[in-house]
């Protein structure tokens, strides 16, 4: 574990649909609702809220809540470029970046999250916890996104499991 970094991570999908779709479902409250959240709201830096149906744009704030989970999550979007890129404040001052490129009729989606603080519970509960949920929600995007299957769990009264 010695050169384990604690700081980042990246992972990686293929998600076989456009990337203007995949780009949609980072970027619009309706359908983020779809694969991640239970709530998505985007506001404007003068306070708008954004209609769900309409891309978020850079310098907006975002408020997430979850299924099954007693959380949620403000932060701002640092960047969205309308196309095949979005970075946002996620977890405190860790910052999420999600590229998309298209390869061989497939879009890869790459997140990174960086600026991961190096304290113990940090370590725990962010770069290890946050790994482990990117980590399913990806693969919950490529099950909607080419399936129609949502795999989230939505009982609040079955807590603990992977699909939260």
């Amino acid at each position: 574990m010695q050169n384990f970094n604690w700081s980042q991570f990246s992972k990686r999908i293929f998600v076989n649909t456009d990337l203007e779709t995949v780009y949609n479902f980072w970027t619009k409250s309706k359908e983020l609702e779809k694969w991640f959240l239970s709530k998505a709201s985007f506001h404007s830096k003068e306070g708008k809220k954004t209609l769900p149906s309409e891309n978020t744009i850079s310098d907006s704030t975002y408020k997430w809540n979850w299924f099954a989970q007693n959380h949620y999550e403000e932060g701002s979007i640092i960047n969205a470029n309308g196309t095949d890129s979005i970075e946002f404040t996620f977890a405190g001052n860790c910052k999420v970046l999600v590229e998309l490129s298209k390869e061989e009729n497939q879009t890869l989606v790459k997140l990174t999250q960086t600026e991961i603080p190096l304290d113990n519970n940090s370590k725990e509960n962010i770069r290890l916890g946050c790994a482990f949920g990117w980590s399913f929600y990806l693969l919950n995007l490529k099950s909607v996104l080419e399936g129609g299957l949502d795999l989230r769990n939505k009982n609040t009264e079955l807590i603990g499991v992977v699909n939260n």
